[in-house]
């Protein structure tokens, strides 16, 4: 019997359906078939996949309150019905859920957060048409894409900038998720779909309305951020935005809705802008927001949380400053003295935070701003301590070995916790080694 190796990609998966226990071998890559779209789309292994990945996935329940732990029991109770409604094309998705969240910039962005059920079923059709859309789409567009990513696209960004073209034409599309226009949008979905039960479906995930503070609202317009399907339908509206700047013979990356074109001078920069704008609010419908778009230097401008160098010949990714910011916010947040936590357990979240946010920005080729950054979070932490030591301050120096009289002067001193997180007791107390000993992770490698 021939032994499967990982470059196969296959997983073993069972659920219980109703009276029917799903289960085979998912190939991650599955090979496309002659099947109708939609019994393609509702296939066993297709729906294993979804499953798997809508569970792993998480996220907050939808208007039925229903959470993915409940997907299981869902499914078994009702995933018969759903079918042969998607089979015979009569299926209604329920309304998204209208959650708002702020954005870094002082704004809001809004989520449609649609039912774990519907979420399964966008993920399975997601599975289907993502392999077929994807290869027609640009090769400048990394956003929601397999195998592209923000590293890819800042790469790519900065190959262009060394290559002379250092000038950039920065744009913002207004509110793009909220404001596709429907009409616009299944015009293109229906030049790569001849399944009208598919198409249908997309449709109704289109304007199947919006639940805010109890209140449903019509979805006239925009494919709601939260669901699987809807960076798919945002790579392809946008797609055409790709094609124009191909057929004009532009050096430009596409990220989702951030977009970033190099030319060699401001002026053909503002006339790329002029242009574009114009395309984009003639051919799309799409707004771009004049208050955010610029045409100005890169190491001025800010794409995927990093900028770069001014000085030298080659230009380098430098974590951005807001992206610094950002940073020390949530530091601030995890290291509150209201929390009343001990340090092992500010140091066990501030690792996971940490880690996360290093996988991504130690992409970064600039290490000084991070080594200030490590400086910043130990600082923080002394302070934390100091403020939880209060009047046994003095003892817990000495028994950290810091000498009588620097500990009683630093006891005794009138400076506040942070003007004192700096000094000598505090540091030959709480020295790097006794952070790195409880597990806080480094931002730059030693």
């Amino acid at each position: 019997m021939r032994q499967r190796n990982a470059s196969e990609k296959q997983r073993e998966l069972s659920l219980a359906i109703g009276d029917e226990t799903l289960s085979g071998s998912i190939e991650e890559d599955a090979p496309v078939t002659d099947d109708p779209l939609m019994e393609r789309i509702v296939s066993r292994d297709n729906l294993l996949n979804a499953y798997h990945r809508v569970k792993r996935n998480k996220g907050c329940a939808g208007i039925d309150g229903k959470s993915v732990d409940d997907l299981s029991t869902l499914l078994k109770q009702h995933w018969p019905s759903i079918k042969d409604q998607l089979l015979q094309g009569s299926y209604q998705p329920q309304a998204v859920k209208r959650v708002i969240i702020p954005k870094a910039d002082g704004g809001q962005r809004q989520l449609g957060i649609p039912t774990v059920v519907d979420r399964l079923i966008q993920q399975a059709v997601l599975q289907v048409l993502q392999p077929q859309w994807d290869r027609s789409f640009s090769h400048c567009s990394y956003g929601f894409r397999p195998n592209r990513s923000a590293h890819q696209a800042l790469a790519k960004s900065q190959e262009y900038i060394n290559g002379g073209y250092q000038w950039v034409v920065d744009m913002d599309l207004e509110k793009f998720f909220d404001r596709v226009n429907h009409d616009k949008l299944m015009h293109r979905i229906k030049g790569r779909i001849n399944d009208t039960r598919v198409l249908k479906l997309i449709n109704r995930y289109l304007k199947s309305g919006i639940v805010l503070d109890a209140q449903w609202e019509p979805s006239l317009e925009g494919t709601p951020q939260g669901g699987p399907l809807s960076p798919l339908l945002a790579n392809l509206m946008l797609d055409d935005l790709d094609k124009e700047l191909e057929r004009r013979g532009h050096k430009f990356v596409r990220y989702a809705d951030d977009c970033n074109i190099y030319v060699k001078s401001r002026r053909a920069g503002q006339r790329v802008l002029d242009s574009i704008t114009c395309y984009l609010s003639r051919h799309l419908k799409l707004t771009v927001n004049a208050r955010k778009s610029a045409v100005d230097r890169p190491w001025k401008r800010t794409f995927l949380g990093f900028t770069f160098t001014r000085s030298g010949k080659v230009k380098r990714r430098k974590v951005s400053n807001g992206s610094l910011r950002r940073f020390k916010q949530t530091i601030r947040q995890l290291t509150r003295r209201t929390r009343g936590r001990t340090i092992q357990r500010i140091i066990a979240d501030l690792r996971t935070y940490i880690r996360g946010w290093r996988s991504y920005f130690g992409f970064n080729e600039v290490p000084s701003p991070l080594k200030d950054l490590e400086k910043w979070v130990r600082r923080k932490l002394r302070c934390y301590l100091w403020k939880q030591w209060g009047r046994s301050g003095y003892r817990q120096l000495r028994k950290r070995g810091v000498s009588r009289d620097l500990a009683w002067n630093t006891s005794k001193s009138a400076h506040g916790p942070w003007r004192l997180s700096q000094s000598p007791a505090l540091v030959i107390a709480l020295p790097w080694r006794y952070f790195n000993e409880l597990g806080l992770p480094n931002l730059v490698d030693r």
